[in-house]
């Protein structure tokens, strides 16, 4: 338990103790009662000390729920005893039926808003989202993440270990996707919808999605911005533009692009790599083909083999402008 707490609740109890004292100390003819008024400050110090420990698993949200029940309920009872209902009567009667009212109103608004304090709302200007654990590290997702696919695989492997955000507007951009009559952006937005399936599959994966108004499209990736700067997230996207609108905010962003490019690993003379080889080279016998990360590996030898995969032995590794060039040896074909 904390030092400082423990140390505080005994404060408080001595504090009690000497009002006790001190109420006897301004009443004069209560002198004879100094002892037993320090005994009962004490006492009702502890009370409260026990109620402090029962309440311990009570949380601020709990204690907002409560209030927000409390003041709903009132609200209900006093506007039914201020009704017409109840302004004729037998004034005893009545009386007895206010109080009822105000017993049972305030009772249900607080239980309703206990059982759905999960669900308690926080409104603030522009984005209404539900409160979780601030311990919880959170991402928000862009449509275009979505889109991609890789986010999937990614957080299958178990490598992103903060809790989605997916705003509800992203939803409807992709659903909207998805409908165009483009067949490509149909093709796109339906492989977001599939991946966004997979990501629900996934057991261990915290997905949240907050509910939030956008006038237009063109306002999507402000509120990208300004919803993971309010709720301290991170965003996570594949766009240029919106990251680079990101970090202008102050918003720290994630991009899959760096993330793959990072986890691609550094080639050296003598290693194998396997490749398909696509098209032929410049010189005599070369042919050419592509690793994932974009870099091309120049095969000599190799052009028998065009349209299979082969493995080769590097023999030399240029950097060039668009990534790395590989010269290397055939050693066989694989497919």
């Amino acid at each position: 338990m904390n030092l400082t707490l423990i140390s505080l609740r005994i404060f408080f109890v001595l504090l009690c103790a000497m009002a006790g004292w001190l109420v006897c100390y301004s009443i004069t003819d209560w002198d004879q009662f100094r002892p037993l008024a320090v005994f009962i400050g004490s006492g009702i110090g502890l009370l409260v000390v026990l109620l402090d420990l029962l309440l311990r698993g009570f949380s601020v949200r709990g204690l907002s729920a409560v209030t927000f029940g409390l003041g709903i309920g009132l609200l209900v009872a006093y506007m039914i005893s201020a009704s017409p209902l109840l302004e004729r009567g037998d004034e005893a009667l009545m009386y007895l039926v206010r109080l009822a009212l105000f017993l049972i109103c305030t009772y249900l608004g607080t239980v309703i808003a206990l059982r759905g304090k999960d669900e308690f709302n926080l409104v603030i200007p522009y984005v209404r989202f539900v409160p979780h654990e601030v311990d919880v590290p959170l991402v928000v997702v862009d449509t275009n993440v979505l889109i991609d696919g890789r986010i999937a695989r990614v957080c299958e492997a178990g490598f992103l270990s903060a809790a989605l955000v997916i705003p509800r507007f992203v939803l409807r951009e992709l659903q909207a996707v998805a409908d165009s009559s483009d067949p490509v952006k149909q093709a796109r937005g339906r492989r977001g919808l599939d991946v966004l399936a997979e990501l629900r599959r996934i057991k261990h994966l915290d997905i949240r999605i907050p509910e939030s108004e956008v006038v237009s499209s063109a306002d999507v990736d402000a509120k990208l911005v300004f919803l993971a700067a309010s709720m301290r997230a991170k965003l996570l996207t594949t766009d240029y533009n919106l990251a680079k609108m990101a970090e202008f905010q102050g918003v720290p962003w994630l991009n899959l692009n760096q993330l793959a490019k990072a986890l691609q690993p550094d080639l050296i003379v003598g290693e194998d790599v396997e490749v398909e080889l696509l098209k032929p080279g410049k010189e005599e016998g070369q042919a050419v083909g592509f690793l994932a990360d974009g870099s091309m590996v120049v095969v000599t030898a190799g052009r028998p083999h065009i349209g299979r995969r082969v493995r080769a032995e590097i023999v030399s590794v240029i950097p060039s402008a668009g990534g790395k060039m590989i010269f290397a040896r055939l050693i066989d074909s694989v497919a």
